[in-house]
């Protein structure tokens, strides 16, 4: 007690008197409203190696009214990472391991085709490109945390399907909690030993013997804290636990742990303890000094700081260290309803008084000259790492949107300078079709304005089709409805109204597609950004196939090439057989030259035949599209072609009609020597109507 009254005298930094220090964290706390029945909150402060504040609050575990404790166990979700990248720098201090080796020296069956070193550091700051596989599996059409079972050998399994990265290692930052999957696995494969046995005899090292990476979902945690939400109703329901992973989150463990922790941390200069020194510190040889091992190296109230979050389920908590200080804030929580950000911001405005923001902004901030009379801001810029910006006016107000945020108020300062309306210190500037992040701490963003064209009536139809990934087994479908481009994927009942931005990017809530075009401008894939899975490619293809012989009501329905006995000419013949292959009727098309037969599709009323005619069109050759009724009494018929020769291949039903895939051919000067031969598709309506066409690829 004597030792404690010392350290509140000399807690002379705080803008409060020391006795109501404790009062005044209290009412923090009181703040969240909880109730002393509700699902627990726990609450620490460590301050130059000694405990400051402790708070235990509520029940960890309701049905039988359990009252939580500082050795009750909960899961801290990301904020476990730090001791996952611990173990790794631990093994590389040891010459286990390098933080540069390629993370295929351990996982040969990753990634076979990618040339670029992915090193054990890229995986420990989020800068390897590898995809998270949260966000992965989600696209799959069922969530991570409803997959009964699912443990980080599954996720190695997901990955071992990418032949991709999101980015080129190191070029940028995206979190990936798959990351620390597989750093999990490495710590096994280096260490010999299956992963959380591993952990639990690290943590007892530690001096953390009530934490460690359980084994699976069923295993039994002594003094558990059992995860609890509401969901609005105010009825308490637990939530439910089915996955096993590891490294990435899933530790669970006690305030009593993390306070020893904490504490080992802030003496860790006088015991010379050069682990846990170097964890504090970013990586070596890092292209990102803003996140470390496991662990966000930021500022707060503009004080060097190092935090972490988490949150999974019901559970969450928070980290957040003041090397300077000496200060450290530990909250986790298996009570959906506190909000961690809130008791941590709360926490920190009361230990610890603003610094003065240190302003030293470019000066191509101030030399940015008046805005030309013809001047605009709104349009579409591009950011570094390749996100579409939109600048527009809202009520006569300029707003900053990304991503699938609803867009943030900008407020000018002169005619060419603006600031979000949440922070005066950021500034926004444009300038000769540049828009220009100035951070007062002297960075700038350079975003180029980009001038895209918005789609044509054209460009919509060239959208169309199917889009695949084998990387996930997932395929999305574009459509038209009107004037409206529609989303749907394989698993979806309904269709989806997509935002078009521009001739190459639209979007669906979190959805954000970009079109890949090959050297002629034609589509040929599409590149999907979703929540932390960024350029996953879902290849185009389309569901045309050549048949000559379809099943019918009494059998089947067949289309040949029937040729005059002389060979002058050629018809189409259109015959139904029943099912022993006698004929039922029997019909003929054709003209006084050739005409040739290649497909035939059912429709709700009766045929389409697809052929080729040279009886009929503009050209040598013409593709030569026919309708009939159930019966084969031709409805209608078209030809579709230019000057040389145009061939009909197959068709499919589309949403206004027909896609007839064919192929035409160009020569230069009508010189037949000369000739080159495309693949092309032609949209027609229900009544053989021309709508676009588009000419894909060379054969």
């Amino acid at each position: 007690m004597k030792k404690l009254k010392l350290l509140l005298l000399g807690l002379l930094f705080f803008p409060l008197k020391s006795q109501d220090l404790q009062n005044k964290l209290d009412s923090i706390v009181q703040l969240q409203g909880l109730k002393a029945q509700d699902p627990a909150l726990f609450i620490g402060i460590v301050k130059e190696g000694e405990i400051l504040y402790q708070k235990v609050q509520g029940l960890a575990n309701l049905q039988h009214q359990v009252a939580a404790t500082a050795s009750s166990r909960s899961n801290i979700a990301s904020t476990a990472k730090q001791f996952t990248a611990l173990m790794i720098l631990d093994l590389s201090q040891q010459g286990k391991l390098s933080l540069e080796d390629d993370i295929r020296q351990y996982l040969p069956h990753l990634y076979p085709t990618i040339k670029d070193s992915i090193r054990i550091r890229h995986l420990l700051n989020h800068t390897s490109g590898i995809r998270d596989y949260c966000d992965m599996m989600s696209l799959q059409g069922k969530a991570w945390w409803r997959r009964e079972g699912l443990d980080n050998k599954d996720v190695i399994e997901l990955m071992q399907r990418q032949q991709s990265l999101a980015f080129k290692p190191g070029s940028r930052y995206k979190y990936s909690n798959t990351g620390y999957n597989l750093l999990a696995e490495i710590v096994a494969l280096v260490s010999g030993e299956k992963f959380h046995l591993y952990a639990k005899a690290f943590f007892e090292k530690l001096g953390m013997p009530q934490s460690g990476f359980p084994k699976s979902y069923m295993q039994v945690i002594p003094e558990l804290c059992l995860p609890y939400s509401d969901w609005g109703d105010g009825v308490w329901q637990e939530y439910p636990r089915l996955t096993s992973t590891a490294g990435e989150g899933f530790l669970y463990t006690s305030l009593k742990d993390q306070l020893h922790y904490e504490q080992l941390l802030q003496k860790a200069e006088e015991s010379n303890n050069t682990l846990l020194l170097a964890s504090q510190k970013s990586i070596p040889k890092a292209e990102r000094k803003d996140y470390g091992f496991g662990l966000r190296l930021t500022d707060r109230k503009n004080h060097p700081a190092v935090h972490h979050d988490g949150s999974t389920g019901s559970y969450s908590s928070q980290v957040l260290r003041f090397p300077e200080e000496q200060i450290s804030i530990f909250i986790m929580t298996s009570n959906s309803r506190v909000s961690t950000d809130a008791l941590l911001q709360g926490i920190s405005d009361l230990l610890l008084e603003d610094r003065p923001l240190k302003i030293a902004y470019s000066p191509l901030m101030t030399s940015l000259s008046a805005p030309a009379k013809n001047f605009n801001p709104v349009g579409q810029y591009r950011s570094p790492s390749g996100a579409l910006i939109r600048i527009n006016t809202e009520e006569k107000d300029l707003n900053w949107n990304s991503g699938t945020g609803s867009g943030i108020a900008l407020q000018a300062e002169t005619k060419n300078l603006y600031h979000p309306y949440y922070d005066e210190n950021l500034k926004i500037g444009f300038w000769e079709d540049r828009l220009i992040l100035f951070d007062p701490n002297g960075d700038t963003t350079v975003y180029p304005k980009i001038h895209i064209a918005s789609p044509s009536y054209a460009d919509f139809r060239s959208y169309l089709g199917t889009f695949s990934s084998e990387e996930l087994d997932v395929n999305f479908t574009l459509s038209l409805e009107g004037e409206s481009l529609m989303l749907q994927r394989g698993d979806w009942s309904t269709k989806k109204e997509l935002t078009v931005f521009n001739r190459d990017e639209f979007r669906y809530r979190n959805y954000i597609f970009r079109v890949q075009r090959d050297p002629f401008d034609r589509v040929q894939e599409l590149s999907l950004n979703y929540a932390r899975a960024l350029n996953i490619r879902f290849g185009k293809s389309h569901s045309l196939k050549t048949q000559a012989t379809i099943a019918s009501p009494q059998g089947s329905i067949s289309i040949s090439t029937i040729p005059a006995a002389d060979g002058s000419a050629s018809d189409i013949a259109l015959t139904e057989n029943n099912p022993e292959g006698n004929e039922i009727w029997y019909r003929q098309f054709g003209g006084s030259s050739y005409d040739k037969g290649s497909a035939v599709i059912a429709t709700d009323d009766g045929y389409l035949l697809i052929g080729s005619t040279s009886s009929y069109g503009v050209g040598n050759y013409d593709i030569l599209v026919i309708k009939t009724n159930k019966q084969g009494k031709k409805q209608w018929q078209k030809t579709y072609g230019r000057l040389m020769n145009d061939y009909g291949y197959a068709a499919a039903l589309s949403e206004e009609g027909f896609l007839i895939k064919g192929s035409t051919q160009t020569c230069v000067d009508n010189d037949v020597f000369n000739c080159r031969t495309n693949v092309w598709f032609i949209y027609i309506d229900k009544k053989g109507n021309e709508l676009s066409n588009e000419i894909l690829e060379e054969i």
